[in-house]
């Protein structure tokens, strides 16, 4: 059997924001990764790594459901092209300040906690504004292409992060984030209007239309168990943070392998996704989505363990994979089961457990490094992931029997 286009890249609008996407999170993860190495710089100890989780964290838990009811209640574009915007701007703040010498641990905080902000808000826009892209048949190859976007970005950006700041300096990974942000925009506006059902109870941004979002996700066991998995997995195994540390301390390499090993999770991932892009239908999802995260956490503890570039990028490779399989399996759960005049509150609250997992890792990972050493950490993260993983299986064992063939809301009609 022949490799065949994806049926969601078919969809012309999607394929727009599809390849916008692409583009832009290159520069994002290549910011992300940029940032870690340039405060391990500004400050060796552990705990100054940690605090760039709390600074991307507080403001999503903040701002995500007021993010999730405006995305219900205005147009998703229109909020995604004020977002991108103020994001660009940023990461152009960030590499001027940089460049011209002026930039502190604090600058980095403060600018990460802005940004954070434009997350919260454009994160349920975006994720609810796939579904009335495609056709519902099409939804689950849409997330599973939009995570291979996401992860070949985290391949190309990482992989070129070291290059860059060894040959063209930290500013330009900044510079190279603030132009990234223009693919999107363009996406945006060659797509068009993109109609969106709101409903006649939606009367703004208000605490009854947000509680109604938290009511929905609490009425369905299979989406809250999801979230809270998604949190303690990635809660438990963010070894992300302790990279620059392991690299260095560990490894005993230097910036250029520490791009490589910060891409690995990403090429895992990317070839998970393809992998998935190819099978028309998933069946026995719940099995496979758990299997996943529980190979996820002994990849993590292996990754560890060991003091080998070759394995500990193995490793890294096989959490990517793993994550790619249980992040497309759980997104086309999520928005399957969920009618679209909700699906913004729905996708805020998501967005707290899914950012808030690895962001207050990065912290718990950082502090526990500060005084028992970032191997022991990441260690220990692991088996935190295992353990919790399958206290969530006893609690909501319908999640092992979850097939992907139980019935689906109906998605909107794409052109």
């Amino acid at each position: 059997m022949g490799l065949h286009i994806p049926p969601s890249l078919k969809h012309k609008r999607f394929f727009y924001l599809w390849l916008g996407q692409l583009i832009s999170i290159a520069g994002t993860r290549m910011q992300i990764w940029a940032l870690f190495w340039h405060i391990n710089q500004l400050n060796k100890n552990p705990i100054a790594l940690g605090g760039i989780g709390l600074a991307r964290i507080l403001p999503v838990i903040i701002f995500s459901l007021i993010g999730g009811a405006v995305a219900d209640s205005r147009n998703r574009r229109n909020v995604m092209f004020v977002t991108q915007t103020v994001a660009a701007l940023l990461a152009l703040t960030l590499g001027l300040l940089t460049q011209f010498g002026e930039i502190t641990i604090w600058h980095i905080y403060a600018i990460t906690a802005l940004q954070a902000i434009a997350v919260a808000f454009d994160g349920p826009s975006r994720q609810s504004l796939i579904p009335n892209l495609v056709p519902a048949k099409d939804l689950p190859n849409a997330f599973s292409m939009t995570f291979t976007a996401f992860q070949a970005g985290s391949v190309i950006g990482p992989a070129l992060t070291g290059v860059v700041i060894a040959f063209a300096g930290q500013s330009a990974v900044y510079y190279f984030n603030a132009f990234s942000f223009l693919s999107v925009l363009i996406a945006l506006f060659m797509i068009g209007d993109v109609p969106q059902t709101i409903s006649e109870k939606m009367s703004g941004i208000s605490v009854e239309s947000i509680r109604e979002g938290i009511q929905f996700i609490l009425s369905k066991p299979v989406i809250l168990s999801t979230m809270l998995l998604d949190f303690v997995a990635t809660f438990f195994a963010s070894a992300n943070t302790l990279l620059p540390i392991i690299a260095t301390g560990v490894l005993h390499v230097g910036v250029v392998e520490y791009g490589y090993l910060s891409a690995a999770q990403a090429v895992g991932a990317v070839a998970a996704a393809l992998v998935i892009s190819q099978v028309r239908e998933l069946r026995k999802q719940g099995q496979l989505f758990l299997g996943a995260v529980i190979i996820f956490g002994i990849a993590t503890v292996i990754f560890g363990m060991t003091k080998s570039l070759l394995i500990a990028w193995l490793a890294l490779a096989t959490t990517g994979a793993a994550d790619g399989v249980s992040t497309i399996i759980r997104n086309t759960i999520r928005q399957l089961q969920t009618p679209d005049h909700i699906r913004g509150r729905m996708t805020s609250v998501n967005q707290i457990f899914f950012q808030g997992g690895p962001q207050l890792g990065e912290i718990e990972a950082g502090s526990v490094a500060q005084f028992f050493g970032a191997p022991f950490a990441v260690i220990t993260g692991g088996i935190g992931c295992i353990i919790g993983t399958l206290l969530i299986i006893r609690k909501w064992p319908q999640l092992r029997t979850y097939n992907g063939d139980e019935p689906m809301l109906a998605g909107a009609k794409a052109e």
